[in-house]
This record gives structure tokens, C-alpha cells and sequence, in this order.
């Protein structure tokens, strides 16, 4: 795992809070939102096994991997294996979640638009047993 992070893009960051996050994921902001930009972006490591609550984004959000292999999740639709690479665009006001994979990290990009003066709805967690069926649905 040392290697990984020596070729890492961003530094690992501060770990969240727990409150929004299963496990550990860290956070490294990368552009704030200012009087240029309706949006925020930053760098955000998953652990094994960890990730976001369900959560909605008001303007939506984009997320572009980076390293690794991860779930991303629409609520009512199947998990999609995402990697380094792939480019997620999230509408508005979709209950989702995302975050690693039982077996490997995962780090992205997360584009994240305000509406409002509002970015994200956190929800319930991701329970282990919508993980458990997630990854092996996904085959990772």
C-alpha cells in the first residue's frame, strides 16, 4: 500500500466524519467555491470498504476516478463497478452512494455544484448488508 501512495495524484488529506462516511475516507480539497466558481472540487481516498451515506447533490455532482476500483450506486438500480478512468456525471436530486470496494481502494475526483448555498443532502447509511449485495453484484 506505500507504493500506492508514493504515485498518488493528491495527498491523502483529513479523514471525514464518520457522521457522513463508513470507514475511512480522507478528504483534500482542491478548488473552493468563490465569486468564479458555483462549485467546489477535491480529492477523496476510500479505504477498503468504505464509503459515502446515501446523499442527493441539488445542482448534481461529477466524479472522476482516479486510482483504484469502486461501487457507485443509484438508489433502485444495480451498483456499477467504476476504475480509474471513468467519468461519473450525477443529475440533481438522484439518491446515490460511492465509495471502495470490499477488496481495494478507490480515489476520485469529486466536482461537486452548489445551488443555494447547498451542495449535499446527507442520508442513512449504506447498510452492510446494500454493501455486501453491491460488491458482489460488481464482481470487483
Amino acid at each position: 500500500m506505500k507504493e500506492e501512495n508514493n504515485s498518488a495524484l493528491y495527498p491523502k488529506g483529513q479523514k471525514l466524519p464518520n457522521d457522513w462516511f463508513s470507514g475511512n475516507a480522507f478528504l483534500t480539497p482542491l478548488v473552493a467555491k468563490d465569486h468564479n466558481n458555483e462549485f467546489s472540487a477535491g480529492s477523496v481516498t476510500f479505504e477498503i470498504g468504505s464509503r459515502t451515506n446515501w446523499h442527493t447533490h441539488p445542482k448534481g455532482q461529477v466524479l472522476l476516478v482516479i486510482n483504484g476500483k469502486g461501487i457507485y450506486q443509484e438508489k433502485g438500480k444495480p451498483a456499477k463497478l467504476i476504475k480509474k478512468g471513468d467519468v461519473i456525471n450525477i443529475p440533481e436530486n438522484v439518491e446515490h452512494w460511492h465509495g471502495a470496494t470490499a477488496n481495494t481502494t478507490m480515489t476520485h475526483i469529486a466536482i461537486t455544484n452548489y445551488k443555494n448555498n447547498e451542495q449535499v443532502t446527507w442520508l442513512d447509511a449504506v447498510t452492510d448488508e446494500e454493501f455486501d449485495e453491491a460488491n458482489t453484484n460488481t464482481h470487483p
